[in-house]
């Protein structure tokens, strides 16, 4: 499993190419050459960039709900709407589909952020917004998250 770390800032060209930073890169470098998936954000305004390995593990996961009842089929089909493979061009760049450009609002500016095994990657006016409206509820959420169990019993 991959545990990736960091927030880096860079920019979208016209085309909706946008470059991976090299910290990502070299966290990544284990799998760069297996490409990368590129979806919607399940509760965000963003898009979910997941190495093509961390993608499989998930549709394991998928692949297990039993697809004879609607509401994981529906799940099914909004989880995977949009979803497009990538891989990352010769100068480090990844060609972000215009339908998930319009959908995460990316214009130019753009912010990706680790997400434990996966990057989101954000327009930057969209990311800030998203966190210091985060910022309000954090310390509720991180007690009803995480406070109900022992630190030693988190894993």
């Amino acid at each position: 499993m991959i545990n990736l770390i960091g927030t880096y800032e860079c920019r979208a060209d016209a085309k909706g190419r946008v470059m991976i930073s090299s910290a990502f890169k070299k966290q990544l470098s284990s799998v760069l050459q297996d490409g990368f998936v590129v979806k919607r954000a399940v509760f965000q305004p963003c898009l979910e960039l997941y190495p093509t390995q961390e993608w499989n593990l998930m549709m394991q996961k998928i692949n297990k709900l039993n697809k004879f009842k609607k509401k994981n089929n529906d799940f099914i089909r909004r989880f995977t709407a949009g979803v497009q493979l990538v891989d990352i061009d010769a100068t480090g760049r990844i060609l972000i589909p215009k339908n998930l450009m319009d959908f995460a609002g990316i214009e130019k500016q753009v912010v990706m952020s680790s997400s434990v095994n996966i990057i989101e990657i954000w327009d930057k006016d969209k990311y800030e917004k998203a966190i210091d409206d985060a910022t309000i509820d954090f310390a509720d959420l991180a007690e009803e998250v995480m406070g109900n169990t022992d630190v030693d019993e988190v894993s």
